[in-house]
């Protein structure tokens, strides 16, 4: 089996990502004004965002989404949360180009039928 060349590859350009942060060894059950600070962390990004009940879809240029999973773990701690895991779902597609919204879209016109 032939190895694969790793400096030969490409991350796709772009990739729509479902985060959801989750903090352990807070006193404090809710996290309210963290996801509030990460919501303005992506605002202030340029990114298309979309706050969810239970996390953030995200989408850009790989690199870019990664990097502001990145600062949202950063902004976290430095509130004084010593773990976070985080849940993520990173999709990508190399036949069409299709925004968040366009999967949403397209259940809701069969729905509408």
């Amino acid at each position: 089996m032939e190895r694969t060349n790793v400096s030969n590859l490409t991350t796709p350009p772009t990739c729509i990502a479902d985060f959801s942060l989750i903090p352990i060894g807070s006193q404090n059950a809710s996290f309210s004004k963290q996801i509030a600070e990460i919501q303005d962390l992506l605002q202030k990004s340029g990114l298309k965002y979309q706050m969810t009940a239970t996390g953030t879809t995200v989408e850009g240029p790989w690199d870019q989404v990664a990097r502001i999973i990145g600062h949202a773990h950063t902004l976290i701690h430095q509130e004084g949360i010593p773990r976070i895991q985080t849940d993520i779902r990173i999709t990508t597609r190399t036949d069409k180009v299709q925004p968040m919204e366009g999967g949403m879209q397209s259940v809701e016109r069969i729905l509408a039928t």
